[in-house]
């Protein structure tokens, strides 16, 4: 057996740990119970305490086609390179993760947390590559099948 093996590291994992950290320091202070702005208020000021650079409710744009279709605001990014997405809610759910897989495809930036001030204190760290965020080549053009569109009197008659 091989003892010098150390574990996996990803991409901004010492970041990430301070941020985790940061993030039981909020909720051991503040507790369960408030709505999410009080809490993004909290982490903003605790980072950059812990001498991070942070960003609240940062404009990203959906873009679909070379248009933009969208606008979201991400709760946080801290040094650039960490988008965080706050919840305050009984637990984290699929839909949550979705939600913030879908900012992290949106962006150039492949780290976020997806953090939880709930009854029990709950993050997930989520990890896109940019890589992965490249769009694919329509492989066919778009075709029509034969639909036809009916008028809503038409529909029921």
């Amino acid at each position: 057996m091989n003892t010098d093996q150390r574990p996996v590291r990803g991409k901004y994992d010492d970041l990430t740990d301070k941020i985790i950290g940061v993030f039981y320091e909020v909720y051991n202070e503040l507790g369960t119970g408030f709505v999410e702005s009080v809490y993004r208020e909290a982490m903003r000021l605790a980072l950059e305490q812990a001498n991070l650079k942070v960003e609240a409710e940062v404009p990203i744009t959906v873009g679909f086609r070379g248009e933009v279709v969208g606008v979201f605001r991400a709760d946080l990014v801290v040094n650039h390179t960490v988008l965080i997405e706050l919840k305050a809610s009984e637990g984290i759910i699929r839909q949550h993760e979705a939600l913030t897989l879908h900012y992290l495809r949106a962006t150039s930036i492949e780290v976020a947390l997806l953090m939880n001030f709930g009854p029990m204190p709950r993050y997930k760290r989520l990890v896109m590559d940019n890589e992965r965020k490249k769009h694919k080549e329509k492989s066919v053009e778009s075709v029509s099948i034969g639909v036809k569109y009916f008028a809503d009197s038409e529909v029921l008659t």
